[in-house]
């Protein structure tokens, strides 16, 4: 499906489900190597909590032995003990929030390697089912919240079960009765906790699917910005744009509405428990068993009890959204990577002979692409092949480097089966010119140089000269240290092609792949980037995806393709003189492209 940018839209592909705790026990396995920073993490929290009880204890004393017994002289030491526990109760939490941050984002750098790492190495066909704005938003924001489950909810989950239990020794010690009166809310807790969390993860999974598709609708309109402007279709995008941003809105007004009654319902049943503690000990205290200072100590540790409850509710829903976002980052963990088990690498130095032996390809059951492909490139040919968009060609190209899997036949090179071999070694072979180049955002040097890393500025000279781009560049206001642009924006498509071709210059790989550049260029720029094509051909096996017919007179082979099979091969003399479909072809003398030509032949 193509969208009014012209741009190919890819379907958006959903999540796995996972429960919970799979999620935290996948995601614990990054808590292993940082395992003492999260023991210092918890113990700071302990201390910092050991310190908090100091406080409704010292209280209760106060009011009961210094201010009921009027002995003011105790005071200054009772006011020091208070004082030194609030400094070291928020000294401990100062550290713990040091050592929680270092933590956090050692944890968060490791997944995202990971989920990146993974990314580099899943095939082709994975990212044309899906758009890049979604899986950004899987590596920046879902990692983002899926860290949230391992760090926020060991440390906060943690503390927050010793501080109740804690408390509850306390209280105890202190009023059993009151105790039970203030555990009287904890069933409403739970049935509150657990009606929220079986209904709390579609309203996530919604949310995080949300976003995915309104920053992957963002990306789009980014990239295509040119075609939108040119068509006038910005008002067609805001209202794209708009529909997306309210599907996002609606996911996170679900979410509030349901924490806006959730949160504050649970937060009345603790009030109702406390209402009830002073109900009582209120009356204990009138009938004298009980002083005033201890009921004022057991409703200052009461805060204590019913807070770290409080933040149990809210780990829950954080943990709520993590288990959403940690479905999306696992998908990409967990997808297959491309050729895990070839083990072999080629002999070298490689000569460059492809074979490919009755060749089959689809794009799923319902899409044959390729049938029966046969051919032999020997070392330093030049292959073209010509015909109609769809017909093949780029699929036959694709499958060299092995950007698909084989599903039937074989593709040899210098006799080796590349299935036996590691996708580096294969990879190594091979250049690929595109015909419409790709440039990183970085400097000329840069992009050339990503070629052979490891060359010098004077290698990328040599190559730069040898495509025809050394002049150019050497205008440029910073030379080759000059930035390019997103996409290499800032230079012209013929420029952009020139430094494809020095970079494949650069990599001096025996085997190219060409999707032949001249297409969309004028009359002296097709002259600049031929030469320096023919340059980069010389002693090369070449596969060239012809869009003019002058550009392959000389090619060693021809193959031409209707619907995935090879209807006629040779060079171009045999091809002429046998009045076929390619010497109809040459036939029809005007400027449109080979693909437009068969089109003209199909009306015929």
């Amino acid at each position: 499906m193509v969208s009014r940018t012209g741009k190919k839209r890819v379907r958006e592909v959903g999540a796995t489900k996972r429960s919970t705790w799979e999620v935290i026990r996948r995601v614990s396995h990054y808590i292993k190597p940082y395992k003492w920073l999260a023991a210092g993490t918890i113990g700071c929290a302990v201390f910092s909590l050991s310190f908090a009880f100091v406080y409704p204890k010292l209280t209760s004393y106060i009011i009961d032995e210094v201010i009921t017994k009027q002995q003011l002289e105790q005071l200054p030491w009772v006011m020091g003990c208070l004082l030194g526990a609030f400094f070291l109760r928020e000294g401990f939490n100062s550290l713990r929030i040091l050592i929680n941050n270092y933590f956090e984002q050692h944890v968060i750098y490791d997944m995202r390697m990971d989920v990146y790492r993974r990314l580099q190495h899943l095939p082709v066909h994975y990212y044309d089912q899906r758009a890049s704005g979604d899986l950004m938003t899987r590596v920046i924001e879902d990692v983002n919240n899926v860290e949230r489950v391992l760090i926020d909810g060991t440390e906060q989950g943690t503390v927050a079960i010793l501080s109740i239990v804690g408390v509850l020794v306390f209280l105890f010690s202190m009023s059993p009765v009151l105790a039970w009166v203030a555990l009287i809310p904890v069933p409403f807790l739970i049935g509150g906790a657990l009606a929220y969390t079986l209904t709390a993860h579609r309203r996530y999974r919604r949310h995080r699917e949300a976003s995915s598709a309104m920053n992957a609708l963002l990306m789009d309109n980014l990239q295509g910005i040119r075609q939108i402007k040119a068509f006038c279709r910005q008002s067609h995008e805001d209202e794209r744009f708009a529909d997306r941003s309210e599907q996002l809105r609606q996911g996170s007004l679900g979410i509030m509405k349901a924490w806006a009654l959730y949160s504050p319902s649970m937060a009345l049943a603790t009030s109702m428990g406390t209402g009830l503690v002073l109900w009582i000990g209120g009356r204990l205290v009138i009938e004298g068993s009980m002083s005033v200072g201890d009921l004022v100590g057991f409703v200052l540790f009461l805060g204590l009890f019913y807070e770290p409850i409080g933040r149990l509710h809210a780990l829950n829903q954080m943990m709520q959204g993590a288990r959403a976002a940690g479905e999306r980052v696992f998908d990409i963990l967990d997808a297959p990577v491309e050729c895990p088990d070839r083990k072999g690498e080629f002999p070298a130095p490689v000569k460059g002979e492809v074979v490919y032996q009755s060749v089959h390809f689809s794009y799923g059951e319902d899409r044959k692409v390729l049938e029966d492909i046969s051919l032999v490139a020997k070392p330093g040919e030049m292959i073209a092949l010509v015909g109609p968009t769809g017909a093949g060609k780029s699929t036959i190209v694709n499958l060299l480097p092995a950007f698909y899997e084989l599903q039937s036949g074989s593709i040899l090179i210098d006799g080796v089966d590349i299935r036996q071999v590691k996708l580096e070694s294969l990879r190594n072979q091979i250049s690929v010119v595109s015909q419409e180049p790709f440039l990183f955002n970085g400097t000329v040097l840069e992009n050339i140089q990503y070629g052979d890393l490891d060359a010098g500025s004077e290698a990328v000279v040599d190559a730069a000269k040898a495509a025809n781009c050394h002049a150019f560049i050497s205008a440029l206001p910073e030379g080759y240290d000059s930035h390019v642009g997103e996409r290499g924006v800032k230079l012209s498509v013929g420029e952009k092609q020139r430094i494809s071709i020095a970079r494949a210059l650069l990599k001096d790989a025996p085997i190219l792949i060409l999707d032949e550049a001249t297409a969309s260029v004028d009359t002296v720029t097709e002259k600049l980037i031929q030469e320096a094509l023919e340059r980069l051909m010389e002693g090369r096996t070449s596969f060239v995806i012809a869009h003019r017919l002058s550009t392959i007179r000389h090619a060693s082979q021809i193959l031409v393709l209707k619907s995935g099979k090879v209807v006629e091969q040779g060079d171009h003399d045999e091809l002429v003189a046998r009045g076929g479909v390619y010497a109809r072809l040459t036939q029809i003398q005007n400027t449109f492209s080979v693909e437009a030509r068969f089109e003209q032949l199909s009306d015929c």
